[in-house]
């Protein structure tokens, strides 16, 4: 007798849609038989590692045999000193999405709900549905607002309830990279029942120079529901070394910490990131290469006629004002990787990393030729 496996699985994840990373270069390398593709496709840091992570890791490659710290006592110490909050605030994370599934854990559940807006990050639903909690969308400004298809804080308050356990906030927000202003995002905080976890999705912090954008780990002292969620994928380029952290009040540290798996953080993360930390010349080059990088692109898309949702990531979203997929594929076969962000709502735009200006270039001349 035959089973399905899968029926056999708790029902929030039979219904799950699994996230769905961008597609790698040699993947596309193979299907295709063509050399030299650029990967503009899931925000990576076009300058690569901190070299000061890479001369770390030649210096620990021998001790690979041995387990990573459990507890990540120096990158907590090294985060403690950066960002000035007592290390017993911190919880690593396998990658910041590995936080934020340990948020879902620890605090949803069946009979629990989470809020967010319509277009955020694809693993809020997906954590949420994983461990039997109900998703509340609130729809996101609409497509003339000033801010476009951003969050709309006054919805996703009117979402919130009794069975409220955990908001979800992205800012900037991925894939739309809208963001809120310091204000407003504090007004919404303080509006926010003090039981229900507040958790501010900073992932792109780093890159951000507007000047009326927050700093969140500032108030975590006047609201102790408020969680800060960071990761060094991004501007510090150790994507493939998944590392990540949150900030919360001690006793959330502590649920959180209760659920995270043993040596969720490898060696060689936690030493890279530990070195990467203290690069403050990678971080500034990052920044100012992506500040360059936007400006290029957005003149670019201007005079292709393209408009865009205004970012302050290291990506901006095209509005291509037709189906984006046949485009999508089309740029494939150019050997230029961006993303489709259809699974997010939004099929008629395309997300692209920022890089460096020939890549800029080259996205933008591939785009020319083919609309």
């Amino acid at each position: 007798m035959s089973h399905s496996f899968l029926s056999l699985a708790v029902p929030g994840i039979r219904a799950l849609q699994p996230y769905q990373p961008g597609k790698p270069i040699e993947e596309l390398e193979r299907e295709l038989g063509i050399t030299g593709s650029l990967k503009l496709a899931s925000n990576e840091n076009p300058l690569g590692p901190s070299p000061k992570a890479l001369a770390a890791l030649q210096e620990r490659l021998d001790e690979l045999h041995l387990y990573s710290d459990g507890s990540g006592f120096r990158l907590k110490q090294a985060l403690s000193r950066t960002l000035d909050v007592p290390a017993s605030t911190l919880t690593l994370g396998n990658g910041s999405n590995d936080v934020l599934d340990l948020i879902a854990r620890a605090y949803l559940g069946p009979g629990r709900n989470a809020v967010f807006s319509r277009y955020a990050f694809a693993v809020y639903p997906i954590s949420t549905q994983a461990v039997g909690a109900e998703a509340r969308i609130a729809a996101a400004n609409p497509k003339d607002h000033a801010m476009p298809y951003g969050h709309d804080l006054q919805a996703i308050l009117e979402q919130i309830n009794d069975q409220t356990s955990v908001v979800f906030i992205a800012n900037p927000n991925n894939p739309t990279g809208t963001w809120l202003n310091a204000d407003e995002l504090e007004e919404f905080i303080a509006e926010v029942p003090a039981k229900v976890l507040v958790v501010i999705d900073e992932a792109y912090f780093e890159y951000v120079r507007d000047p009326g954008y927050p700093n969140a780990l500032l108030w975590r002292e006047r609201y102790p529901n408020l969680i800060v969620t960071r990761t060094f994928s991004k501007i510090y380029g150790l994507a493939g070394l998944r590392v990540g952290y949150a900030v919360s009040h001690p006793d959330v540290a502590d649920a959180l910490n209760r659920v995270r798996q043993p040596f969720n953080v490898n060696s060689l993360a936690l030493m890279a990131a530990e070195a990467a930390l203290d690069d403050v010349e990678h971080v500034a080059r990052s920044v100012q290469m992506n500040l360059e990088g936007q400006v290029q692109l957005k003149a670019g898309l201007d005079k292709l006629g393209l408009s865009y949702i205004p970012t302050v990531g290291n990506f901006i979203t095209v509005d291509l004002e037709r189906p984006a997929t046949p485009v999508y594929e089309a740029l494939l076969r150019k050997g230029v990787i961006v993303r489709p962000i259809a699974n997010y709502g939004l099929p008629d735009h395309l997300r692209i990393t920022v890089a460096r200006e020939q890549d800029n270039q080259r996205v933008l001349a591939a785009l020319e030729k083919l609309l």
